[in-house]
């Protein structure tokens, strides 16, 4: 039988809003999940932490997190054919800077609509800046390249969803190696200033790509280490296989399982160990971009989208047996909701299902 762990970014409505949308939410089968659980927990988000609840929890059960830091990139780079070497490298997402206000902020990566052809030739200007620097820059997707950057083991970054819509000033990379950063961003943005793409963007009426952004670094030697600690510690436990919907190109770097839909879920559930017994992990995030510019009609849309493709079918296996445990994992920017479930549980019929347990 099956052990799946789903993870939902931006699934938990935000505090201020979240009574109204659980009025507006028809979701039973997510009511009976959570409802009838073995175990739940609220866990809030680390104060130390540069990323999000969700991106934090995936790090830590692919043994890929250092503390609050998860490190990425290497996994990543493979996942798209890429060797790391022995070298540190950073995942590097283009992306789009405005001033708002009085302060610095980037917008959403998902809504940048950056083509291939596109994405292709901005890479080569930037390159030819890395390379200037002394950098390595590899290609992994339009959204998702790659920087060595052996001599920045100090410097601290945020992801892009940690940042999208918040005052930079707070999230802009920091520590000893932040300054061999700006100088070297600065000069990608002189070249981009004038580039033929973004003259063709702001022709179409789209935002220009006008800077980069770093974050996830890891190295080889820093994958073994973290390995070592964790057989040490008696915590090194078979990575679950993973498959992903809607997710940034990082994150579907590391899937075996790549879906285009949910419609073919009952193969996965027939799959849920993975081939082996380690366990699946299914991250879909297709309610991220509607949180993250406060759309909270389209954020209805997408878990009413994820109750009849996903939720449903997943109670119905429960209650058939098809699957031994099920894992939720649901998250906003301050924490995240853990709750499992399993055959048993749902037995529970004294339990009335609801969706206050979305009211974090």
């Amino acid at each position: 039988m099956a052990h799946i762990s789903l993870v939902l970014p931006f699934a938990l409505p935000v505090p201020e809003f979240a009574p109204d949308l659980i009025r507006a939410l028809d979701a039973p089968a997510l009511a009976a999940l959570l409802s009838r659980s073995s175990s739940q927990m609220f866990r809030p988000l680390e104060g130390s932490a540069r990323v999000l609840p969700h991106e934090l929890w995936i790090a830590r059960s692919l043994g890929l997190a250092n503390g609050t830091a998860p490190g990425f990139a290497t996994s990543s780079m493979r996942g798209y054919g890429l060797d790391p070497g022995d070298g540190t490298w950073f995942i590097v997402n283009p992306a789009h800077i405005q001033i708002a206000h009085s302060h610095l902020m980037m917008g959403d990566t998902r809504r940048l609509d950056l083509r291939e052809d596109e994405a292709r030739g901005l890479f080569d200007s930037a390159r030819a800046c890395c390379e200037e620097a002394g950098h390595a820059l590899l290609y992994g997707a339009p959204d998702t390249w790659f920087l060595r950057a052996d001599t920045w083991d100090g410097i601290q970054t945020a992801s892009p969803d940690a940042a999208v819509g918040m005052n930079l000033t707070d999230w802009v990379p920091a520590g000893a190696q932040a300054r061999a950063f700006r100088k070297l961003q600065n000069e990608v943005q002189v070249n981009w200033y004038t580039h033929p793409v973004n003259a063709a963007r702001e022709a179409r009426g789209q935002a220009p790509i006008n800077s980069i952004w770093p974050w996830g670094a890891s190295s080889v030697a820093a994958e073994h280490a973290l390995k070592l600690v964790a057989r040490a510690a008696g915590k090194l436990a078979p990575q679950p296989a993973v498959a992903t919907y809607a997710a940034p190109g990082w994150l579907t770097a590391l899937a075996d399982q790549r879906l285009d839909s949910l419609d073919g879920i009952g193969a996965l559930i027939a799959d849920g160990d993975g081939g082996a017994d380690k366990g699946r992990l299914l991250v879909c995030g297709n309610a991220a971009a509607a949180a993250i510019a406060a759309d909270w009609h389209a954020w209805l849309q997408e878990m009413h989208t994820l109750e009849q493709t996903l939720f449903a079918p997943l109670l119905a296996a429960l209650k058939k047996g098809r699957i031994k445990a099920l894992r939720l994992v649901l998250s906003h920017r301050d924490g995240h909701l853990e709750t499992t479930t399993t055959p048993m549980a749902q037995r529970k019929f004294w339990r009335r299902p609801t969706l206050e347990h979305l009211k974090k």
